[in-house]
């Protein structure tokens, strides 16, 4: 009797084959987290369509959502949040104006400077389309145990939390080799 393999095992089985003295071992991980995004990521595309929004514009009203009252955010925290350049981050506040889900006021603090409010629509939307995603997301993992996807989602927050701090790490380490603005 042979136990199914999913994909990733038998990439890296074919890898045992052609390179048997090369440890494989982080695609067992990492190659099944890049493998289960990427196929989960048309049904939450797909779900987002269907309340007239893509990801990245969904991304931009759920964090005004997230933020709690006012529910207002300058464009700085947005695309510090989002971790998107500024330009990037225009496009899509045209585009949610424009729909009438956000609209750009001028602060209190300096009157120069626009922040960027979700509208009782926007609101509307970033919620109905959450729940929405929480709803399918959960039925990909509706055949774990409540016991088993608390374990894998502990053990993933602890590996994030590794990369993460790896990841900060590895780009101080290029700043300070490759300074900005600079030889």
């Amino acid at each position: 009797m042979s136990l199914k393999r999913d994909h990733v095992e038998l990439l890296r089985q074919q890898w045992a084959a052609e390179l048997p003295d090369l440890d494989t071992s982080p695609m067992a991980v990492l190659g099944r987290a890049y493998r289960l995004a990427n196929l989960v990521r048309p049904s939450i595309e797909q779900t987002f369509a269907g309340f007239g929004l893509d990801r990245g514009e969904f991304d931009v009203i759920s964090t005004l959502r997230r933020s709690g009252p006012p529910y207002r955010l300058t464009p700085t925290e947005l695309y510090t949040s989002l971790m998107i350049s500024s330009g990037g981050l225009t496009h899509r506040l045209g585009r949610l104006e424009k729909s009438g889900l956000i609209r750009r006021e001028k602060t209190s603090s300096d009157g120069r400077s626009l922040a960027v409010a979700l509208t009782s629509a926007g609101m509307e939307r970033a919620e109905a389309a959450f729940r929405a995603d929480m709803a399918s997301e959960n039925q990909f993992l509706s055949g774990l145990d409540p016991a088993k996807r608390g374990q894998l989602a502990s053990l993933m927050e602890e590996l994030l939390l590794q990369v993460e701090a790896k990841s900060e790490e590895l780009q101080s380490d290029h700043e300070t080799i490759f300074p900005v603005g600079g030889r």
